[in-house]
């Protein structure tokens, strides 16, 4: 199976709504793997933010998964503006899973605006390159969204990819990071 993924980002100090708490990470990445391991996936496509994505990309990696990355704009602004606007060590493993998937020749750059309908955008890139991928591989395609559960509202790009996801008719898997 190929997994179409979307997910929270760590939640920035002091944040005023608990979303994905740094303290989760390692139950959140172990959650993924699990996900993964009971989908019996053979690749995962999705982006490359800190938190969530990078934690997929990490486990799919550990697990020999083919990794295809999709941005919507170039990789060192989006690195600032989704990855390195964290603390800890985020930055660092964007770059290092960026190499070794450019590597395969699995991303790709669009080149959308630096704005918040970017990341809309880019969610129904994530699922078209994935419906694309499952195709190429005879393999079934499902999803696989990490969050809290809980919708911001319209403004909510995990909430719209799994939204996406579903309106596509695809069986949708859940891991919370609270």
């Amino acid at each position: 199976m190929i997994i179409a993924f979307a997910g929270r980002r760590v939640d920035a100090p002091g944040s005023d709504e608990i979303r994905f708490p740094a303290e989760n990470v390692d139950a959140v990445r172990e959650k993924i793997r699990a996900a993964l391991i009971e989908a019996n996936a053979e690749g995962l496509v999705c982006a490359a933010a800190c938190g969530a994505d990078l934690l997929a990309l990490e486990v799919a990696g550990d697990l020999g998964l083919r990794r295809r990355v999709v941005l919507p704009y170039a990789k060192d602004r989006f690195r600032k503006s989704s990855v390195a606007d964290r603390p800890g060590d985020w930055g660092r493993r964007f770059d290092r899973i960026l190499a070794e998937v450019e590597a395969s020749g699995d991303v790709t750059i669009n080149n959308y605006e630096e704005a918040e309908d970017s990341y809309f955008a880019a969610n129904h890139d994530i699922l078209d390159t994935a419906e694309d991928f499952a195709e190429s591989r005879k393999q079934e395609l499902g999803a696989l969204v990490v969050w809290n559960g809980v919708s911001r509202g319209e403004e909510d790009v995990t909430a719209h990819f799994l939204e996406e996801a579903k309106g596509r008719g695809l069986r949708v898997g859940e891991v919370l990071t609270v």
